[in-house]
């Protein structure tokens, strides 16, 4: 069993409250666990207006099948015309890990 996890750095665009942070952050995180299967969240950055950190975590037999569903949530975000994708870290844990 592989773990992988993801996580997203996350200039906004055209964002001067939270309110609206809200509003573009919250359609993304949905949007990745529609259509892909992972978990997803805000995970930093909560206090900054124009800044975003998302996780993603998946679950997997192999850790080939956990890259490429990482690679396609990056791929979706990094696609979206209203933020601006800073960075992405991905890690992969094994169960056979002490």
């Amino acid at each position: 069993m592989f773990v992988g996890a993801l996580t997203l750095d996350l200039l906004l665009g055209d964002v001067r409250s939270l309110k609206q942070k809200r509003s573009v952050v919250r359609p993304i995180v949905a949007e990745l666990a529609r259509k892909f299967p992972v978990s997803a969240a805000e995970t930093g950055d909560q206090d900054l207006y124009r800044r975003c950190e998302v996780g993603v975590a998946v679950v997997g037999s192999t850790a080939a099948h956990c890259s490429r569903v990482l690679d396609s949530c990056e791929r979706l975000v990094a696609g979206r015309p209203e933020i601006e994708l800073l960075s992405a870290r991905q890690r992969l844990f094994s169960a056979e890990e002490d």
